[in-house]
């Protein structure tokens, strides 16, 4: 199964990168039109800017740094968020097949913007819900390393603490400028493969316990990818109130940490 072979609930780094590789097929075509609408062009100037600014550029090569995907050109750098419901589209083919949190058609008046290329090619963005933007040469330097190819150097700098204890390890797990790409159910994944408690302070880890997330964080990405996307963790047929873990059947916990609703099982996490 591949990155784009199933029903996602929302596009965390998996799914961008579904949509990267879509992209990927339209490396060194040329953009003869663009357009956006008043919500994608939110960060920029005016929708007009993206127009004026995608005209004629060639398309060299993709990228993507967490959940910002990057389509490379012999200009700027041209950048999508895809937000919460955001799908990218190549004329009939999309990068995942819907979103949970979204509606599982496609609709032309949920599309926002996008580029035509010289060869009658159309690379769109689909949003119900209007969160997803377009950014024109993207400040990266607020996101942390990409999740997808986190080092144990890097992971080390990631859970380090200066001062105190630091913040609940699930919260720093979805903190972007630290690492980027993580989201809510990839981190609950990680730490319920790790055996780790969402709640404890990322200060407060064991020299154990770092080496149980950081396997966990790699094995994460690798088997979920394969799988399918972000939705398909070990954890996910519990994760409802009144579940009972699917390793070792202890009572599922609820709570809100980092500001997103988080599940662990109260034995193997306890």
């Amino acid at each position: 199964m591949t990155f784009g072979d199933t029903l996602a609930r929302v596009p965390e780094i998996l799914e961008v990168e579904s949509y990267r590789q879509l992209a990927d097929r339209v490396v060194g075509a040329t953009i003869v039109r663009g357009w956006a609408d008043g919500y994608l062009a939110k960060k920029l100037t005016s929708p007009a800017a993206w127009a004026r600014s995608v005209k004629n550029l060639t398309i060299t090569g993709t990228d993507r740094r967490g959940k910002l995907l990057l389509l490379e050109t012999n200009g700027p750098t041209l950048g999508v968020r895809f937000g919460m419901t955001g799908v990218l589209l190549l004329d009939g083919d999309a990068g995942i097949e819907g979103l949970f949190y979204g509606p599982h058609d496609f609709q032309s008046k949920w599309l926002r913007g996008g580029v035509e290329f010289d060869d009658g090619r159309k690379l769109l963005v689909h949003d119900p819900r209007r969160m997803a933007r377009f950014e024109i040469d993207p400040d990266l330097s607020e996101l942390g390393p990409d999740a997808l190819r986190l080092t144990r150097k890097q992971f080390d700098r990631f859970v380090r603490v200066e001062r105190g204890d630091g913040p609940a390890i699930k919260a720093r797990l979805l903190d972007q400028s630290r690492v980027a790409g993580v989201g809510n159910l990839l981190a609950d994944e990680m730490l319920f493969r790790a055996s780790l408690d969402p709640r404890t302070p990322t200060g407060l880890l064991s020299g154990d316990e770092k080496d149980r997330l950081f396997k966990a964080f790699r094995s994460t990405m690798s088997s979920l990818g394969k799988r399918g996307g972000s939705h398909l963790g070990d954890h996910m047929d519990s994760r409802f109130p009144g579940g009972l873990c699917s390793r070792d059947g202890g009572a599922m916990v609820i709570a809100t940490i980092g500001g997103r609703t988080t599940y662990w099982c109260s034995t193997h996490q306890g």
